[in-house]
């Protein structure tokens, strides 16, 4: 739980949200942080051409400074070392677990890296660098090292994240898929097919339990996988109005009949004990190895992070495999394929930095089919670039499983952001706790939850996130 080990987009999951980006303007305001705007006249630039989009520079060095989190730092060094032997630049790619008070004085100094992975705990707020940020759309404009254009390459919506008042400044590079995990191997062994609505998710409940199993598992840190699950089920049940008026804080968004048949749907679960005990007193990890390791349940809600962070407690051929969240019935709104996705670890080029043009160079080449490649293959989780991973995954069936949904889900795929926006989670996890503990009902979760919107949408303190699509 250590926030300085891992990238806040893979700890803000368990807040039931990826969007980093979209959190960092109220999360992370830093005094003096905003510094100059515009761009640096001096920067050292040399011919643009078509193997040169940016226009580096020729012998010219390329300071980046990347989050040492989960997915550590040396697959930026992977990607450098190669755009140093395109363009016989000198790159030089450093660590850092505290990116805002490392970096917060370079802003103000205007002396800002090349290359930022604004990430972790400590990344800076976006509201006050945005001016100093380069736009990046001609990144995605530029060819890759294979000589295909980027934009062309990469999955839908991942400029979303990184788009800020209309200006597309921070590429998230990492793909995070949220779906319904279990082991393949327990599921052939039984004979039970992965449940694809929540009607056979109970059903497959009671031949669990039949066999000395439960359901599902939770933690109390990671109640809230739970909200997760219960919202992206009804978005995917009753479509777009959904998502929409949780992300703008409406009145009575939680008593959306499809969150509640949601809701009722997992009240019977927790009635009928298809949840394993005591989870509002274990720590989450603790009670995920009851699933990846002991078996104990057969079902677990989280992100594609999740093998990464299990590694070490996950029982041998256990063979994880995800599928997407349930729907109410075989006729939702969007097809049950329909996934929630969105990119994180969001990189940013200060345009006030001595080579912006390398900074970019150096996007180009993490956005290449051998650096992408390397960055899936090392961490077993899939980039913004599409189509590299094989497949076999790998040897990783989660990795497989991810992909897959992805390709898939096409354009059916959704995200929000307001949890994590608006730092609600650690309200949020109480009623949840709660809940699944079995101490109140789904009249009282609902309550709870609207209360805590209702607060931060009668607050006129708190800047407000408005979603129009």
């Amino acid at each position: 739980m250590d926030e300085n080990t891992k990238p806040v987009s893979r700890r803000r999951l368990l807040q039931g949200s990826l969007a980093v980006a979209a959190a960092a303007p109220l999360g992370a305001t830093l005094a003096g942080c905003a510094g100059g705007s515009g761009s640096n006249d001096k920067a050292k630039t040399g011919k643009k051409s078509s193997t040169n989009p940016f226009g580096v520079a020729k012998g010219s060095a390329i300071d980046a400074v990347i989050f040492n989190g989960g997915y550590g730092y040396d697959y930026v060094t992977f990607a450098a070392k190669e755009a140093d032997k395109k363009q016989g630049t000198k790159s030089a790619v450093k660590p850092s677990t505290k990116i805002a008070q490392q970096l917060q004085p370079r802003f103000a100094g205007g002396n800002p890296p090349d290359l930022i992975d604004n990430s972790g705990a400590n990344a800076i707020g976006f509201s006050t660098i945005l001016k100093s940020l380069s736009e990046l759309d001609d990144v995605f404009e530029a060819n890759n090292y294979e000589g295909t254009k980027i934009a062309d390459t990469v999955y839908p919506h991942v400029k979303d994240p990184g788009t800020f008042s209309g200006k597309f400044v921070a590429m998230n590079y990492a793909m995070t898929v949220y779906g319904i995990w279990y082991s393949g191997s327990l599921f052939s062994a039984n004979g039970w097919t992965p449940p694809k609505t929540w009607d056979e998710a109970i059903d497959l409940g009671a031949k669990a339990k039949k066999k000395g199993k439960y359901l599902f598992v939770w933690g109390k840190e990671a109640a809230t996988y739970y909200q997760t699950l219960a919202v992206d089920s009804a978005i995917k049940e009753g479509g777009p109005d959904v998502r929409l008026a949780l992300e703008n804080l409406k009145p009575k968004c939680w008593s959306n009949p499809n969150i509640q048949k949601v809701f009722q749907k997992m009240e019977t679960c927790v009635k009928q004990g298809y949840f394993v005990p005591g989870g509002a007193g274990t720590q989450f990890t603790k009670a995920q190895a009851k699933w990846s390791n002991d078996q104990q349940a057969i079902l677990y809600p989280s992100g594609g992070w999740i093998e990464n962070e299990m590694k070490n407690a996950t029982k041998s051929g256990f063979q994880m495999k995800g599928i997407p969240e349930f729907t109410l019935t075989s006729n939702s709104q969007m097809p049950y394929e329909t996934i929630r996705s969105a990119a994180g670890e969001p990189y940013i080029v200060p345009s006030t930095g001595k080579n912006p043009a390398g900074g970019k160079e150096i996007m180009r080449a993490m956005l290449s089919k051998d650096a992408a490649t390397n960055f899936s293959k090392t961490r077993l989780a899939p980039t913004i670039v599409k189509g590299l991973v094989p497949a076999d995954g790998f040897g990783s069936t989660a990795l497989q499983s991810q992909t897959q949904m992805l390709d898939k889900a096409g354009t059916n795929v959704f995200n929000y952001q307001f949890v994590d926006f608006y730092g609600t989670n650690p309200d949020m996890l109480v009623p949840w706790n709660s809940f699944l503990s079995g101490k109140i009902d789904v009249a009282g979760l609902t309550s709870a939850l609207q209360k805590i919107t209702d607060k931060v949408a009668n607050d006129s303190s708190v800047k407000k996130n408005k979603v129009t699509s």
